[in-house]
């Protein structure tokens, strides 16, 4: 059995002030941790870790290690999920990702706000708003999705994104700050012609 350090309620732990949260995410980062001292070709301990890790997971879930997250248990995979290295998910809140949703590697998925003022700041003031990806989303490398988005389904989110207010269905966005860029259409499906419509 691990034991997990007791947090004196005088200390900052974790980068957080409140010392039973604190606890909370030590547990999270220790399942983390063992999860990504796996062979990276070892799935069944792969799932194994993560069905006690996450709140909720489907069917053909792959989170390709490194993979790092606070609480673990307010995240939510849906079927054929798949992300690649270096996804961070900080689950103050709960994150929810629906089917076929694809990450491309070093992403971030951050339910956190710190208060703008300083001294708020100082005193540990934070809220966490939920975050919510739909079905069939693809998320490019390097995006960063902060606290209370959603993004609509069959949506793609270009490479480098910075997504701090919510994306409609249907469509490519990207930026710093994250914007509509245009709208998924029927001639998206002939780009790439070594399909040939057939699929």
């Amino acid at each position: 059995m691990v034991k997990h350090p007791v947090v004196p309620t005088d200390c900052y732990f974790q980068g957080c002030y409140n010392p039973e949260f604190a606890i909370e995410i030590a547990k999270g980062k220790e399942k983390c941790h063992k999860y990504n001292q796996l062979s990276p070709n070892d799935v069944e301990k792969q799932r194994e870790i993560l069905l006690d890790l996450i709140g909720s997971i489907g069917k053909n879930v792959v989170v390709t290690p490194p993979f790092w997250c606070d609480y673990g248990y307010n995240i939510t995979f849906g079927d054929n999920f798949y992300s690649n290295h270096n996804m961070i998910i900080t689950d103050g809140a709960k994150v929810t990702f629906g089917n076929h949703v694809f990450v491309a590697p070093n992403c971030c998925f951050t339910t956190a706000e710190h208060s703008i003022d300083p001294e708020q700041r100082k005193m540990g003031i934070e809220v966490a708003k939920p975050i919510v990806i739909g079905n069939n989303v693809w998320i490019g490398t390097g995006s960063i999705i902060l606290a209370g988005v959603t993004i609509g389904d069959n949506t793609v989110i270009g490479a480098g994104s910075v997504v701090k207010k919510s994306i409609p269905a249907n469509v490519v966005a990207v930026g710093v700050p994250c914007k509509v860029l245009r709208k998924i259409t029927e001639e998206d499906k002939y780009r790439y012609p070594m399909y040939d419509g057939d699929y």
